[in-house]
């Protein structure tokens, strides 16, 4: 019998053909960065996030794919999956933190030390130019580093090597050096990282001078500190659920082909199983919720109604971002939770939420791909050129408007294809034969609304 997800390969293999074919045209037009401008946020010399970070959703005329095929596509791909996987995947075939081959790297005391200290120059690198730079980021690459190399980067970086944060992460190196040591278990969940998530979102998209050197200042010092406090306060294992930078590498990092089994051993495996070794705990569906409903905000407010919205909107800027962010993470909260519940009584389980927060996550990382692929490549280059003095200008034309508009379709729907296969294995693991197919209807469901939500904001932001 034919492997499903070799079929489900071959149909994303035809929506790449597809894509292609309808981009073609769009070949030499302006890149989706030139010309994006924002209003001022009354900091001298700084624009607006949703100018100086504009993530390359341009206007409906920035993507060539036509709207109809963009969404015939998306849900062929979702309705084929789930009918192949209800035919073809009786049993749960990811075996978690058991799966995985042997490799051997260079993972010695001197190599973690290496990446330590990288880490620490890294931090120190940056927070020089925000203590001592211009409050400018036009001169200025502090912004640059911390939105694009940071936050952006970390996500191609984690996707290949796995949790690469916590290897550099200055952090845990300071509390290393100031004698901190492992205290056992913490007793807590991924609350905090959901919290620190939100807060740095927050600073990015709805503070009032998000690129300032003093609001980044601000925050990371706030940040640092907390951060310091809870591990002096726990110990090292405050980090792997605490730290939302840390959080957030990791989780993505859980689809690297690279890890580590229970044992400890480092191994390749397939990124299913990373998913699956993922164990349910506090907060971890606040995490989840908070990257997709950030990133979806993230595209709604460089919508024409939004940003007029803001502008007018009689409580100020701050106030209306802040609010609507809130919603759209609970909006997605809500959805998630509404769809678990309706699995659960269908299958009559209970506790669904937890046990499958680990689908969600190529969702977001398929969301953070579509979002921020253009942001890298394209403000990456600001980030080096301010960090050298370089005498060059950004490159617009490095991607073009078709290459950007196939990324952006392929990994939002790549996501929810794979949001669905983790789904089906763990159903078919904890539901009853005869309503495992039955009880997914609210989980294809979820992810039918998140495809929607997530292209509609691709093509009318």
């Amino acid at each position: 019998m034919t492997d499903p997800l070799h079929g489900m390969a071959g149909l994303l293999h035809g929506m790449t053909g597809l894509l292609h074919g309808v981009a073609g045209p769009l070949d030499g037009m302006t890149g989706p960065l030139s010309g994006v401008t924002g209003p001022s946020n009354g900091v001298a010399g700084s624009q607006d996030v949703t100018g100086l970070l504009a993530h390359g959703l341009g206007s409906r005329h920035d993507l060539p794919i036509p709207l109809f095929y963009a969404f015939a596509g998306a849900f062929a791909a979702l309705f084929a999956s789930f009918l192949g996987l209800a035919l073809l995947w009786a049993d749960s075939r990811f075996r978690g933190g058991a799966a995985g081959r042997p490799v051997k790297l260079p993972e010695g005391t001197r190599i973690r030390w290496a990446l330590r200290a990288l880490g620490l120059a890294g931090a120190a690198f940056t927070g020089a130019w925000m203590l001592l730079g211009p409050d400018d980021p036009d001169r200025n690459p502090a912004a640059h580093l911390v939105y694009v190399v940071l936050w952006v980067g970390l996500v191609p970086a984690s996707l290949l090597i796995g949790p690469v944060w916590r290897l550099v992460n200055p952090l845990r190196t300071i509390h290393l050096l100031l004698g901190g040591r492992d205290k056992g278990p913490a007793p807590f969940g991924y609350r905090p990282a959901a919290l620190g998530l939100a807060a740095f979102a927050w600073m990015e998209l709805a503070s009032p001078a998000p690129a300032s050197t003093t609001t980044l200042l601000a925050f990371f010092i706030l940040y640092g500190a907390a951060q310091l406090a809870g591990a002096f306060r726990y110990g090292t294992r405050w980090f792997d659920r605490a730290d939302a930078f840390e959080v957030y590498s990791t989780l993505i990092g859980r689809l690297s082909p690279l890890g580590r089994r229970d044992d400890g051993r480092l191994v390749l495996r397939n990124p299913f199983d990373g998913l699956d070794a993922l164990p349910p705990a506090p907060g971890l569906v606040a995490v989840v919720c908070v990257l997709l409903g950030t990133t979806g905000y993230d595209g709604f407010s460089t919508s024409p109604w939004w940003v007029e919205t803001l502008q007018t909107g009689p409580l100020g800027r701050t106030a209306v971002g802040t609010l609507g962010l809130l919603a759209a993470i609970g909006l997605v909260a809500v959805l998630y939770l509404a769809c678990t519940a309706a699995a659960g009584a269908i299958s009559r389980g209970h506790g669904m939420a937890p046990r499958f927060a680990h689908s969600l996550i190529p969702v977001a990382v398929g969301y953070l791909i579509a979002h921020y692929f253009s942001l890298l490549v394209i403000e990456g280059q600001q980030a080096v050129i301010l960090s050298l003095g370089l005498d060059r200008t950004v490159d617009q034309e490095a991607v073009s408007a078709g290459v950007i508009a196939s990324v952006q379709v392929l990994a939002i729907v790549t996501g929810h294809v794979l949001g669905v296969v983790a789904a089906h294995d763990r159903s078919v693991r904890l539901f009853p034969p005869d309503r495992a197919v039955a009880g997914q209807i609210p989980l294809l469901i979820l992810m039918v609304c998140y495809t929607v939500g997530g292209l509609t904001l691709l093509f009318a932001a």
